[in-house]
């Protein structure tokens, strides 16, 4: 049902885009390919009912989107928060110094022998 409902809604998003550039506006757009209608449509021409059938694929599109939302939540019925694991940042238990420092190796700076002083 979602796809089904899906494919519905990518379809009006592509007729409502083709007939909203169809319609006449102040600089002509892609209505001027509609001028030969006039006598097919009524005395207005196409204007009235492009209008008319805009708000029509607007109201199916918006009724789509609804149950669109309605259908996926209703078959996930799933947040992204029930997935995220709880991480606080207060340690559970003190932390305790485990480590030692380090015992050097050889003197940090060689030993001059008594004897051997320069004067």
């Amino acid at each position: 049902m979602a796809s089904t409902l899906l494919v519905t809604q990518i379809i009006l998003a592509i007729v409502i885009v083709i007939v909203v550039l169809l319609q006449k506006s102040s600089s002509i757009g892609l209505g001027v390919y509609s001028g030969s209608n006039d006598s097919v449509f009524g005395a207005k021409g196409p204007a009235g009912f492009m209008a008319k059938l805009t708000m029509f694929l607007g109201l199916l599109f918006l009724i789509n989107t609804i149950s669109l939302g309605y259908v996926y939540n209703k078959n996930h019925n799933k947040s992204i928060l029930d997935d995220a694991t709880k991480k606080s940042l207060v340690p559970v238990a003190p932390l305790q110094n485990t480590l030692e420092p380090v015992k050097p190796i050889a003197p940090l700076a060689p030993l001059i022998p008594e004897n051997n002083q320069t004067k």
